[in-house]
């Protein structure tokens, strides 16, 4: 369901008065708009950014650089940034830490935290970035992920530096954590040194927006605009919305207007964008000869866009099937130029084409080395299909419960890592997109492993166009898969939906990661059954172990310390459960360093009675003559 219709003529008419209107609003944005200044490279300093030596009406005082050396300065919580480039057109901001600008070896003026940018209403977060981590051993390692700070290091203390993923839990010796910077995501495996300095020195950017600012002051939510325009947002008040449209377009004219005369403007800079506005609602209702018109200027950031034809030839008429995942069949196909790829042919859709491919703009910019990547689409008449970038080791689920004896069973180290990376995917999509994206059907099958077992997550984004049939369980327009649904989503009476409902998701996969690597035949007679987080907190709690077979006590360690943080992450309540970022965290951290949390319930009254739909239900339930045999 569309979240609001389009604007109606009447709508426009009053938007036009209330512009209108607000002529001391306009005369001050003037008076902003004509100021620009300038420090040292950066030679166009304008509204909303602005010196500290510019005039008090000049730019905003939220987005204030200081001149330091001739050098653009931008203070960010306790970090000093110098300002490479600011972008006006795409509202983004470059900054580099000052203590890495040289491409010098240093460490960082400060440590990012993830949180401080998701929660700085400033700006609207991080764009296509990852991180390079710091840390010091008390002993050298031998592992090409991690590099070694040759300034910093010495005989008895070593700093390393790390890009991307890193696991303080796998490194030799007694490790801490230092600092982590953001910087531009490049998809290199084991940079060199050399490689990681130059990227730091690149910086990172920041997407800014102060339509989004002034909406969430005002108690709104803001998100990208449904029309499928780049970088315009929309404001929500509870169920009503103001497209940010109409400011971004009034501003756009300016530099048109400023040789008119001032009053004048001010008359005609309404009927413009009432023409404006007008025509945009009258195009939205094109055929579908226009659809194209809707796809971002940018092609080469797209997805390519494919015909019925071509899939047929790409998946060879379909001639190999993969399997059956959320929303369609998935067939294995080849693009011409020999990559190999994924085909996923959806169901009948409920949303309209438009709609579908704005959505495919959303996912086709997210780009994380533990998210599935969109490489394609096809969107022709009643044919719809993704292209996924192919996963030769297929999904967890087949190594975790599969009884086919050609696949190595995976380690307890590479378990872990699968975790580790399945929750940086997850917090990627919650808190480093341009809007949140709750997935709302985590599960071993959803999770694809590649060429070197690095997880991928997948099925997400496109939930909410698709029938409730399609893998999914209805529930009081529930969607999941039952054994993840996280409670909030069976009773309105256990709070609201959020990104907290797939961290609930998740801990359930951990517990079955655990549970499918016990070797223990869950089948039994007896029709009583033991909720199986309960079991694993009444083990973990009392000391008397997970029952592993042939497990060295490393091994047992891991397994104790992603029990743990399944057992968080399945909380009852949605504030007991911790962020995706606290999760990726915990599970690189040591197993002393963590408590139990409050037990489970025996068995949760938000579960149905009857007889179980779902084989991951049944996983996570343990006949009570098996459990007493444990």
């Amino acid at each position: 369901m569309k979240s609001h219709e389009s604007p109606t003529i009447s709508t426009l008419l009053v938007l036009a008065l209330f512009i209108f209107l607000s002529k001391t609003e306009i005369e001050a944005r003037f008076l902003q708009e004509i100021c620009s200044s300038s420090c040292g490279e950066l030679n166009k300093i304008t509204y909303p950014f602005r010196l500290t030596t510019d005039p008090v009406e000049c730019g905003d005082p939220d987005y204030q650089l200081s001149c330091q050396d001739n050098k653009p300065i931008l203070e960010f919580h306790s970090g000093q940034y110098f300002v490479k480039q600011i972008s006006y057109d795409r509202p983004l901001i470059r900054l580099v830490d000052v203590n890495l600008a040289s491409g010098s070896c240093n460490l960082p003026h400060s440590s990012v935290s993830v949180d401080e940018v998701k929660y700085d209403n400033r700006y609207r977060g991080l764009v296509s970035s990852t991180f390079a981590s710091f840390f010091r051993c008390s002993s050298g390692i031998n592992d090409q992920a991690y590099r070694k700070v040759p300034c910093l290091s010495g005989n008895d203390s070593h700093v390393y530096v790390s890009y991307g993923t890193y696991v303080i839990s796998d490194l030799q010796g007694s490790c801490s954590f230092i600092s982590r910077v953001p910087t531009i995501y490049q998809a290199v495996w084991y940079p060199s040194y050399e490689s990681i300095l130059k990227l730091m020195a690149s910086g990172f950017d920041l997407e800014w927006s102060v339509e989004c600012r002034d909406c969430i002051a005002d108690g709104g939510s803001c998100t990208l605009s449904s029309l499928g325009t780049p970088n315009i947002y929309e404001c929500h008040f509870s169920g009503i919305y103001v497209p940010t449209l109409v400011s971004t377009i009034f501003y756009a004219i300016w530099d048109v207007l400023l040789a008119i005369n001032l009053i004048a403007r001010f008359i005609l800079a309404p009927i413009v964008i009432v023409g404006f506005l007008i025509y945009k609602h009258r195009t939205t209702k094109k055929t579908e000869d226009n659809k194209e018109e809707f796809l971002p200027n940018q092609q080469s950031l797209m997805p390519r866009r494919y015909s019925y034809s071509n899939i047929i030839a790409i998946t060879d008429n379909f001639k190999e099937k993969l399997g059956r995942g959320g929303f369609g069949t998935v067939y294995k196909g080849q693009l011409p130029d020999g990559l190999l790829v994924a085909v996923k042919m959806l169901g009948n859709s409920k949303c309209s084409d438009v709609d579908f491919i704005n959505e495919i703009f959303t996912i086709g910019k997210i780009h994380h080395v533990n998210v599935i990547r969109l490489v394609g689409f096809c969107c022709e008449g009643s044919y719809r299909a993704l292209l996924f970038e192919y996963m030769v080791n297929r999904s967890l689920d087949k190594y975790i419960f599969s009884r086919e004896t050609e696949l190595q069973p995976l380690s307890w180290e590479r378990l872990l890592q699968i975790a580790i990376g399945t929750a940086q995917g997850i917090d990627h999509l919650h808190v480093g997109c341009d809007v949140c994206i709750l997935h709302f059907d985590i599960k071993p099958h959803n999770v694809l492993l590649d060429h070197n077992f690095t997880p991928k997550v997948s099925d997400f984004g496109l939930a909410k166009f698709y029938p409730e049939e399609y893998d999914f369980v209805s529930a009081s327009a529930t969607r999941g898969t039952m054994g993840y649904i996280a409670p909030e989503l069976m009773s309105n009476n256990l709070g609201a939906v959020s990104c907290k409902s797939d961290v609930y998701s998740f801990g359930m996969l951990l517990l079955e990661m655990v549970r499918g690597r016990r070797n223990t035949d869950a089948k039994g007679s007896s029709s009583s059954k033991v909720y199986f987080p309960s079991w694993v907190y009444d083990r973990v709690n009392g000391g008397g172990g997970l029952d592993l077979d042939n497990v060295s006590e490393s091994e047992a360690a891991i397994a104790k310390k992603i029990c743990i943080v399944g057992l968080w992450c399945t909380q009852k309540n949605a504030s007991d459960r911790p962020l995706m970022a606290k999760v990726v965290e915990m599970l690189n951290s040591s197993t002393d360093d963590m408590r139990l949390p409050p037990s489970p319930l025996s068995f949760p009254d938000y579960i149905a009675t009857e007889e179980p739909r779902s084989d991951s239900l049944t996983e996570l339930l343990i006949p009570e003559t098996v459990e007493q045999s444990l």
